[in-house]
């Protein structure tokens, strides 16, 4: 992994988060066939009826305060606002949204809804009730996964793939916004791969289908009712659904859950290096038409990048055949790397192009 050094970006990003404004956090197996049907002209009635039954209501009580998504370096009187201002933070404890991806019992929903959780519990739509279990937790993408036991089967959901998902597609959303179960609302795509600066893993679907609080951790489904998104954030000056808000990939969700249903943690690669963008004024004496590429700003000592003769100043141009055009074109090519990997790492140093081989090392997982 590689940690940006920009302080501003790192405070912005916890505004970005925060349960009120500007914008608040919305709060795998693929088992079964995709749905076969088109929407009908009549609506998506037929869609809801097979996976609603699927998505849970998720009320988590006894939280312990938890501040894992602020800066070390905000101000205290900053910090107190973000804090009150995050219902996950307080004692009363929080509520979201879920859905169940095995006949098993396992749920998946955002970090950020069970952060701190001392218990846990889902009702399904038919109102049936089960205390819950936190199998594993992501800060870093806002993927939890639960776990409850039931003595019969319960119906779940599968995942689809994010990746084909158009801009301009239609999309339903389900979940419980403000603690209202099995809430139901439609939208589109309206933009994909979208940085809202939560974290060096962004990669989010916008849409505008209504998200509010208490949708965190819900399915974006497609009209083939698969999950391709999982519901965790929206922009919202007044607390509630202006029609942006912001979905965890599918794509991404189910690597993270493969690894949390093993043992628990995510493995992700590490290069140990801190990085910054470039300059438009060091891209215009190097002759670019743009900024590009991760400038190094420190190596770690003893990490696989010291190893490999990385050294401040240089400039990451490449990663393997990942072309390095923004930070976070960096972060996620290394985070999917397994630890031992190698890799081939072009900078560009003095003026120079040179190629450094690299074996990747592991990243320590993120304490919640």
């Amino acid at each position: 992994m590689v940690q940006s050094q920009n302080k501003c970006t790192r405070t912005n990003m916890t505004s970005l988060l925060s349960k009120s404004a500007p914008i608040a956090l919305a709060a795998s197996f693929a088992m079964v066939p995709a749905l076969s049907w088109a929407v009908p002209a009549g609506g998506y009635g037929d869609l809801v009826e097979e996976v609603a039954p699927a998505v849970v209501f998720i009320k988590v009580t006894g939280t312990a305060e938890t501040t894992s998504q602020l800066p070390d370096n905000m101000p205290k009187g900053l910090r107190r606002r973000f804090e009150q201002q995050r219902p996950d933070a307080t004692p009363r404890g929080g509520l979201g949204s879920g859905f169940i991806i095995s006949e098993e019992g396992q749920i998946v929903t955002n970090h950020h809804v069970v952060e701190g959780a001392q218990s846990v519990e889902v009702t399904m739509a038919d109102g049936r009730t089960f205390d819950a279990k936190v199998l594993g937790s992501d800060p870093a993408t806002d993927i939890a996964l639960l776990s409850i036991t039931a003595e019969v089967d319960l119906p779940f959901v599968s995942f689809g793939t994010s990746q084909t998902m158009r801009v301009g597609d239609e999309v339903v959303a389900v979940g419980n916004p403000f603690g209202l179960s099995s809430t139901v609302t439609s939208g589109i795509i309206s933009a994909k791969s979208r940085d809202i600066n939560s974290g060096p893993y962004d990669d989010f679907i916008q849409t505008d289908a209504a998200i509010n609080r208490g949708n965190s951790g819900g399915p974006l489904f497609n009209n083939d009712g698969d999950v391709i998104g999982v519901n965790t954030a929206i922009i919202s000056p007044g607390g509630g659904s202006v029609g942006i808000g912001f979905a965890v990939p599918s794509d991404v969700v189910q690597e993270v859950v493969a690894d949390l249903a093993q043992d628990g943690t995510v493995t992700r690669g590490w290069l140990g290096v801190s990085i910054r963008p470039m300059s438009d004024e060091v891209a215009e004496v190097l002759g670019f038409e743009k900024s590009k590429g991760a400038v190094v700003d420190v190596v770690a000592k003893d990490s696989p990048a010291a190893e490999a003769g990385l050294k401040k100043g240089d400039i990451i141009l490449s990663f393997d055949e990942t072309q390095i055009e923004a930070l976070r074109d960096l972060t996620r090519a290394v985070a999917a790397k397994d630890p031992d990997d190698k890799a081939n790492v072009t900078v560009l140093r003095r003026g120079k192009e040179l190629t450094l081989d690299v074996t990747i090392g592991t990243l320590a997982p993120q304490k919640a």
